[in-house]
C-alpha cells in the first residue's frame, strides 16, 4: 500500500498534463470540468483543478468531481506510471469511472 502523499504526488504528475497542454486545448477538451480521484484504502479523496496545476485533498461539503476515479493506492500508482492500461485495468473491476460519455472520451486525451 502507497502513502496518500505518494498517491498526491503521482496524481500531480497526471495532472501535469493538463497543465502542458496550451489552454486552448485544455478549455476544449476539459473546459472547467472538475476531476477527483477516490482511494478507498487510504479513505482520502484528492481533487484537481482543471488547469492541472494543483491536486488537493477533497475538503468536507466539495461538491462532486464531474468526473470520478476510484482506485486503491497501488492501482493509483500504476495507473499514473502507465495510463495506457486504464482501459485493461477498467475492465478487470481494479479502477471505477464514474462520469459521462463525453468525459470519457475527454479523459482519454488526459491518459
Amino acid at each position: 500500500m502507497n502513502s496518500a502523499e505518494q498517491c498526491r504526488e503521482a496524481l500531480q504528475k497526471l495532472a501535469g498534463r493538463l497543465a502542458e497542454m496550451s489552454p486552448g486545448d485544455r478549455e476544449n477538451y476539459f473546459g472547467n470540468r472538475s476531476m477527483s480521484c477516490e482511494i478507498p484504502d487510504l479513505g482520502v479523496t484528492f481533487r484537481m483543478d482543471p488547469d492541472g496545476k494543483e491536486v488537493r485533498e477533497a475538503r468536507p461539503g466539495d461538491p462532486p468531481a464531474d468526473m470520478r476515479i476510484v482506485a486503491n493506492s497501488d492501482d493509483v500508482i500504476s495507473l499514473t506510471e502507465s495510463p495506457m492500461n486504464i482501459a485493461r485495468m477498467w475492465l478487470s473491476g481494479r479502477v471505477k469511472i464514474e462520469a459521462s460519455m463525453r468525459d470519457l472520451f475527454r479523459l482519454r486525451k488526459l491518459l
